[in-house]
């Protein structure tokens, strides 16, 4: 009678713990979800002056409008700069950041790491695999370029530049450089590897 008791006892708190854990492996995803759009959305607010948010003349506030307004701007933004004119103005704003001392690096910096990410003839060559941060434990990483200045005369070998990205948030990693013949080139795409690093690696691979 006491066993039955006992055995009954452990079923239910078995029980309680898996609904516990598969109630925390439900509500992460769903809670980092809507962290993160609620700071997209206040950095959205911010960004937006508030003479042209909407929110600030309708009776009540509409969430998310602010980001569809970024995405409308950016989008136009997008469309001029292709055009002669958005060119020329692009040019004129380039030329400038560039002969402002400090502002120079970083704009410098920015620029060609965004030109990096965003070519999309060498989208999959530039997804690699690298032995970090010990050998026989290997990471996915970002080939940016190969490093041909003071680092690699130094070491006497041929680097090549590597972004290694933090999980779950990409935006933040480490800058690592390896001998290129030690980097192993996958065939990922840009965003498939991205959403295999904010996954933690339980995304599925295509073949």
């Amino acid at each position: 009678m006491i066993m039955a008791k006992d055995k009954k006892k452990k079923s239910l708190t078995l029980i309680l713990r898996n609904y516990f854990i598969t109630g925390v492996v439900v509500l992460i995803p769903i809670g980092f979800t809507l962290y993160l759009t609620k700071f997209i959305i206040g950095i959205s607010s911010n960004i937006i002056p508030q003479n042209i948010n909407p929110n600030n003349y309708l009776p009540y506030a509409i969430p998310g409008i602010e980001i569809l307004i970024s995405i409308i701007f950016i989008t136009i933004v997008g469309g001029l700069s292709l055009s002669f004119l958005g060119k020329r103005i692009l040019k004129l704003i380039d030329d400038l950041f560039k002969r402002i001392p400090f502002l120079r690096t970083i704009y410098s910096a920015i620029l060609q790491m965004t030109e990096t990410f965003s070519k999309k003839d060498n989208d999959k060559k530039s997804v690699v695999l690298v032995e970090y941060p010990r050998k026989g434990v290997w990471a996915v990483g970002f080939a940016t370029k190969e490093n041909k200045g003071e680092m690699a005369k130094k070491t006497n070998k041929n680097l090549i530049n590597v972004f290694v990205p933090t999980t779950p948030n990409p935006t933040s990693g480490f800058l690592l450089m390896f001998p290129i013949d030690e980097v192993i080139h996958l065939n990922m795409t840009f965003e498939e590897a991205s959403k295999f690093i904010v996954s933690a690696g339980t995304s599925a691979e295509k073949n």
